[in-house]
């Protein structure tokens, strides 16, 4: 960081230093702020390289030479707010490079001086000084601009040493003052001067004469005068020829009302041009200016603000009248009838104002802060000149009047009517405005929607925020030269359009009610620059989306994106910005989620009907079918046959052409012997006159188990097929177990189809036997099968009776 090296660089780093806190850190060694850290002696850490040092607002009584002599880059010290009471200016020996120096509101009584070449400001105000500290020190430095002293007293050689600096500011507080020496100011050369009085003590009105003499700007607070008028010292009459001042600032003024007319008098006749005058109070009784014989003042007022003067603005800031009687005509006829162009009276409770009896030459006029009314300037013609009209603050209702109020103005050009209580419901009569009108202002005030059928034709800024518009009707308003328009703080649900606003550019409609702005904003308004919509309850739902799209396409049209613009509603997003928030085309898209989905229902059919002919779902349905209504057959019938009873140990399922090994092999082995195995075969036990499939589930419900003799020829078998889904079906109603599987020959996976998933799952899960090719493994191989259906039926086997041959393959 390179060093600063002037003093208006120092000025802003100061400043930068007091609103910022910045800390004394290794990376910014040149500022350090000590600032109300309750120190009561200078720190001993202090950076050697600081140039910027604040010790403000604290406790340090003393300070030395020792503090201060390793800071040789110091240029900005701030030591005001402590409770230092002697003041050496050797202290700063060391500090060549000092140029602002604050030492105000210490406690320091004594003052030992040492020249310092390179002080440009120097503020010792709001001390304890008896006489000013002015030392013969003082006389060389030629750089000081600023220099402000405290005093109890000022006396005409306090001053002769500085008298030769060219000083830009000079700073009094004058606390529990005694003693003033006429025409002591006036030995200063100075291009502003300010004047703080103490509040408690009437006003030296010297010091405001000499004060004139002496400086272009001038303030003094603190203009109090209890006395009575008699012992108002006049203003000697060689004043007007010396008086320097062009504007003249008095705040705090507490005075008898004859003493503010000769004060009047006195700054009319003289070169001020701009005269503020704040927190004033006059007071009476009136009857003073007739026992002292000043009533003639009033006329002579009257008469002399008509004519031509030097003054040009007239600022009244918070007035308070404490008069017993007061004639307000007589005031209001005065402030009308001025010849300036500039008048502001603020907060004053001024319930009227009169209308100027002849062409009056005010361009500004400010009345905010009263209590002026409808009545305020109707039928008035003479303010041609009138291009700034400000009434905010005030108890004005009727928007039309108030148009009829401006109709005469030729030059009007800005409207202030804030902040009251205007409103407008339709009238039979129509607005009436001057066409010069471009600027109102009509924020904070009770307009509902038919404020747009009142309004002035040729206006380019309008403010309507804070009121109680809901919508722009279509129709009602047609203001091609509009260009800004202020609509925040209402009760809108959308955007409006730009039909009657052909040439907005920038539009505001922050804080209202839009939870889902319209996206065909822009189409509509094509001129807009600028759109600021944040702080509305946004909806992000799929309306919002193409908003959304809106802000990317629009090129930063949207002020305040994306913090501005946040989800309120659904619940679960409030707090989500915008640009943060989603939806996908296909949720949003009402065409395309039916496309989608109408795709997706045909594409799920074709699968279905895919896996249905893949699987032989349609089989298996039929099957299940004939199982019902088998059973459905079954609980019709006489209860003697409906009654189920295990006749068979074990019915077979095969393939015809297996027929030959299970008659010759399987048969001869179970039936005959030792625990003789009753077998259920179709060629024998199937009942005529019943349908195959009935056929098949009867063996299946009368026999314990189910033989399966699975070979290839197994596969191929439709009917086999049938009698293994039957089986499986027993085997999961009942939660028995009932299947018994012989593997005659090896099957290929490959041969099996893909409608035969249970036998699949059959093979995979259970255990089956296998049929042996050597003869020595057969005896083990009959044994496990007799084991696997051994049970004692619970009924005598008839004799077989002789059944109908029925064959199948």
């Amino acid at each position: 960081m390179r060093p600063l090296t002037n003093s208006c660089a120092f000025a802003c780093a100061f400043t930068f230093m007091l609103w910022n806190n910045i800390q004394p850190t290794a990376e910014n060694e040149f500022i350090a702020n000590y600032s109300s850290r309750l120190l009561t002696n200078i720190p001993k850490n202090i950076p050697v390289h600081t140039q910027v040092l604040d010790l403000s607002h604290n406790s340090i009584s003393g300070i030395s030479i020792s503090e201060f002599i390793t800071l040789s880059d110091l240029r900005v010290l701030n030591l005001s707010h402590n409770l230092i009471t002697v003041l050496d200016f050797s202290v700063f020996v060391f500090n060549e490079n000092l140029e602002y120096l604050d030492l105000s509101h210490n406690n320091v009584l004594k003052v030992c001086c040492l020249t310092l070449a390179c002080l440009r400001h120097l503020d010792l105000s709001y001390n304890k000084f008896a006489a000013l500290p002015i030392c013969q020190e003082f006389e060389n430095m030629f750089r000081l601009e600023y220099l402000g002293l405290s005093a109890m007293m000022i006396r005409r050689s306090d001053f002769r040493y500085i008298k030769h600096l060219q000083l830009h500011t000079v700073f009094l507080t004058l606390g529990n003052f005694s003693l003033y020496e006429p025409q002591s100011l006036t030995a200063l050369n100075t291009r502003s001067l300010h004047i703080d009085f103490a509040a408690n003590q009437n006003f030296s009105f010297s010091l405001l004469y000499d004060g004139m003499s002496t400086s272009e700007n001038l303030k003094i607070v603190n203009l109090i005068y209890t006395l009575s008028y008699k012992y108002f010292p006049s203003p000697p009459l060689m004043l007007l020829k010396k008086i320097k001042t062009t504007a003249l600032v008095l705040d705090t003024v507490d005075v008898q009302w004859a003493i503010i007319l000769q004060l009047f008098l006195l700054i009319w006749y003289s070169p001020v041009e701009h005269l503020t005058v704040r927190n004033l109070t006059f007071r009476g009784p009136l009857g003073e200016l007739t026992k002292y014989g000043f009533l003639p003042l009033l006329s002579s007022l009257e008469q002399l603000i008509s004519l031509d003067g030097s003054m040009k603005a007239l600022t009244l800031e918070h007035v308070r009248n404490k008069l017993y009687y007061f004639n307000q005509e007589i005031l209001y006829r005065q402030f009308s009838e001025m010849n300036i162009a500039s008048l502001t009276i603020y907060d004053a409770y001024m319930p009227h104002m009169l209308c100027p009896n002849r062409t009056s030459s005010f361009q500004y006029l400010n009345f905010s802060h009263n209590a002026l009314t409808d009545e305020l300037f109707q039928n008035c013609g003479t303010l041609m000149d009138l291009k700034l009209l400000i009434l905010q603050r005030n108890k004005f209702e009727s928007l039309l009047k108030v148009s009829f109020m401006t109709s005469r103005m030729k030059s009007l050009k800005y409207l202030d009517m804030s902040n009251n209580l205007l409103r407008h419901d339709g009238a039979d009569v129509p607005c009436q405005w001057a066409a010069s009108l471009t600027e109102l202002d009509l924020s904070s005030n009770q307009l509902a929607d038919a404020v747009f059928e009142c309004l002035p034709a040729n206006i380019k800024k309008l403010d309507l925020q804070n009121n109680q518009i809901s919508s722009v009707p279509k129709g009602m308003a047609n203001l091609k030269s509009l260009e800004e328009l202020n609509l925040a703080s209402n009760r809108l649900a959308d955007l409006p359009g730009c039909s009657a606003f052909t040439s907005l550019q920038f539009l505001n409609t922050e804080m209202n009610s839009i939870l889902t702005p319209s996206a065909g904003f822009f189409q509509s308004c094509p001129r807009v620059r600028e759109l600021q919509a944040g702080h509305n309850p946004f909806k992000c739902s799929c309306e919002l989306q193409d908003f959304i799209r809106l802000e990317r396409q629009s090129g930063g049209k949207l002020f305040g994106w994306p913090s501005a613009y946040v989800c309120e509603y659904p619940e679960g997003l409030r707090g989500t910005e915008l640009k943060d928030f989603h939806l996908s085309e296909l949720a949003c898209n009402t065409t395309l989620l039916l496309v989608t989905a109408l795709l997706l229902t045909l594409v799920l059919v074709a699968v279905v009907a895919f896996l249905c002919i893949y699987l032989d779902v349609p089989w298996y349905v039929r099957m299940t079918w004939q199982w019902t209504q088998t059973k459905r057959r079954a609980r019709h019938n006489p209860p003697r046959e409906q009654e189920t009873v295990l006749q068979f140990h074990a019915f077979i399922s095969y393939s015809e052409r297996d027929a030959l090994w299970v008659k010759n092999e399987l048969i001869p082995n179970l039936e005959r012997g030792e625990g003789c195995v009753q077998l259920c075969q179709h060629e024998r036990n199937f009942i005529p006159g019943k349908s195959i499939v009935e056929n098949i589930i009867d063996c299946i419900e009368k026999s314990y188990k189910s033989i399966f003799v699975l070979s290839p020829n197994f596969v191929q078998s439709e009917w086999c097929h049938y009698e293994l889904y039957f089986a499986h079906h027993k085997l999961f109603s009942e939660n028995s177990n009932s299947l018994i599987l012989i593997l005659l020959e090896p099957i290929p996976p490959y041969i099996i189809p893909a409608r035969y998933h249970k036998l699949k799952a059959l093979m995979a899960k259970r255990t089956y036997l296998e049929w042996p090719k050597e003869r020595s493994k057969r005896a083990l191989f009959w044994a496990n099968l007799r084991a696997a259906i051994n049970i004692n039926l619970p009924i005598a086997i008839e004799a077989n009776k002789e059944q109908s041959d029925v064959t199948y393959t």
